[in-house]
């Protein structure tokens, strides 16, 4: 068993934050040339680093099952 038992919620939080942020850099990046392909980039990688932020959220409501 794991030492911590939320360490999967915690690995998805910043995966979804570093993911997303990046995903929405490059999407404005590309909304110079293409702005359908940018936006179409832009405002997934958003979503995913509100995900993310939520999710911490979540994380610090949940309870530690130790005694």
């Amino acid at each position: 068993m794991a030492a911590n038992p939320h360490a999967r919620i915690e690995n998805w939080i910043w995966i979804l934050i570093y993911g997303g942020l990046f995903l929405l850099i490059l999407g404005i990046a590309t909304a110079r040339i293409d702005a359908f392909t940018g936006w179409m980039m832009a405002v997934p990688g958003a979503v995913a680093a509100v995900v993310g932020v939520v999710l911490i959220y979540v994380r610090s409501r949940l309870k530690d099952d130790k005694p």
